[in-house]
């Protein structure tokens, strides 16, 4: 018997990996984090299966059907929205697994940010803009932030930033981030990405907090901040530029030794000294 955590995406029902599409189809035990996962996506599992919404129960009452399976030998779909490495709370159940002796593996789902990116037809790095992504949040009701991990130590580097569960903390996002990466600095909110009602609303760090406030968003929503969003006049990668060599690619002199020495090793030619 396994406990499966499986990534299921950010709302899609497609947008799930074969694998994990396969592990629902196969356990007879479906648990799924019905807050943010659709229903469509359990909806694969076997007939008869027990699928619970575990969105109102506690740690204690899920690892409870959990040791339940375990009894009865049977395996558990575990189902986060996302991938469950980002803010899945998995941590605290595999704990809990390790303790009671039950198998468990996992499977990554496509995560909000990348997801959100896709929709915005947007790429997260860009040469000479930014080579960096940090993916954070603001201090909540969950859990406070760390020390050292304020938004404002964060925004000092002036990377890409996805900032998750925070679009109620609009007000700190455009404080502690505006000395950094200035006023007119691109914010972009994705609402619910991956759902039919997903939205997008633009603006930057001095005009996105009324944007907010008027949209009435108050959750399911990831906010990027970064220079990556309005630059269309960044430099070309070097990765494909005709004077860039790699294994794959060699120079013109590198690959005119190369085919002398196959057409040699053939019986074609004699090697030619350099």
């Amino acid at each position: 018997m396994t406990v499966h955590f499986i990534g299921a995406g950010p709302g899609d029902p497609d947008l799930i990996t074969v694998k994990g599409r396969k592990l629902i189809e196969h356990c007879p035990v479906q648990l799924y984090a019905g807050s943010l996962v659709p229903e469509a996506v359990v909806a694969y599992a076997p007939k008869g299966a027990l699928v619970v919404d575990t969105a109102p129960l506690t740690l204690d009452e899920i690892v409870a059907y959990m040791k339940t399976a375990h009894e009865k030998g049977q395996d558990v779909a575990r189902v986060h929205s996302g991938d469950p490495s980002i803010y899945g709370a998995i941590a605290e159940q595999m704990r809990r697994l390790d303790a009671l002796g039950i198998d468990y593996d996992v499977t990554p789902g496509v995560p909000a940010f990348a997801a959100a990116a896709a929709l915005l037809k947007t790429e997260l790095t860009l040469p000479e803009v930014s080579q960096t992504i940090i993916i954070t949040r603001t201090e909540g009701k969950a859990s406070p932030m760390p020390k050292g991990e304020e938004l404002a130590a964060l925004g000092a580097s002036r990377a890409t930033l996805a900032i998750h569960l925070s679009v109620r903390n609009i007000h700190l996002v455009v404080s502690e981030l505006t000395p950094h990466y200035g006023a007119d600095c691109p914010v972009v909110v994705v609402f619910r990405v991956g759902w039919p009602d997903a939205a997008v609303l633009r603006g930057t760090l001095g005009t996105i907090r009324d944007r907010v406030k008027a949209s009435k968003i108050t959750r399911t929503a990831l906010i990027f901040v970064g220079r990556v969003f309005e630059n269309d006049s960044f430099s070309e990668s070097r990765l494909y530029h005709p004077g860039h060599q790699h294994i794959l690619r060699p120079g013109q002199k590198a690959a005119a030794k190369k085919a002398r020495t196959r057409a040699a090793a053939a019986g074609k030619e004699s090697p030619v000294p350099e």
